[in-house]
């Protein structure tokens, strides 16, 4: 019982002492997290700067930790691969990226959804995100990003790791 009442204070607290999300601008996000998809995990790294009441562009970089090695036949290779480890460059990716910040739009301050488009090393591709903020400094965010169209041929038998849908949530930081 104690931890349900110790549960519901912390989120009557986060909910009362919330912080406007994205002030136009000048505003500077920074967020931190866990990025999770198909084949592996990692970290995910971005920065937004606004431009303007709801517009704001900035940089997302990706490194995957954990990878799933490959073992078999790929594209009609004879040779199968044995136990196949990712390279550094198979494992990070970056983008530039603008986002359409909708705090004001949709009337709730304390939350920044934000649709965009991304240019990356791998892809074009776009996200949804949002970040909620609990004081003026920090908050949290959750983010699904999506290729719109691949530079690669598909050749390569890491290709699809920076060129799928992705999930990533972890804690943002006003600065």
């Amino acid at each position: 019982m104690k931890k349900v009442i110790t549960f519901l204070f912390l989120v009557s607290f986060g909910i009362t002492q919330a912080q406007q999300a994205f002030t136009g601008k000048g505003d500077t996000k920074v967020n931190v997290g866990a990025n999770l998809q198909d084949g592996g995990s990692g970290i995910q790294g971005s920065i937004d700067f606004g431009l303007g009441e709801n517009f704001s562009f900035g940089f997302v970089t990706n490194y995957l930790l954990g990878v799933d090695n490959f073992n078999g036949f790929y594209h009609n290779n004879p040779t199968p691969y044995n136990d196949l480890k990712p390279k550094f460059q198979d494992r990070f990716d970056a983008k530039a990226r603008i986002n359409a910040n909708l705090s004001s739009v949709i009337g709730v301050k304390e939350l920044d959804v934000y649709p965009g488009l991304s240019l990356g090393l791998r892809n074009f591709g776009g996200h949804v995100g949002g970040r909620y903020f609990f004081t003026d400094g920090f908050g949290v965010f959750t983010e699904i990003g999506f290729p719109i169209a691949k530079y690669s041929a598909n050749n390569d038998v890491f290709d699809h790791l920076n060129n799928q849908v992705t999930f990533s949530l972890g804690a943002s930081f006003h600065l």
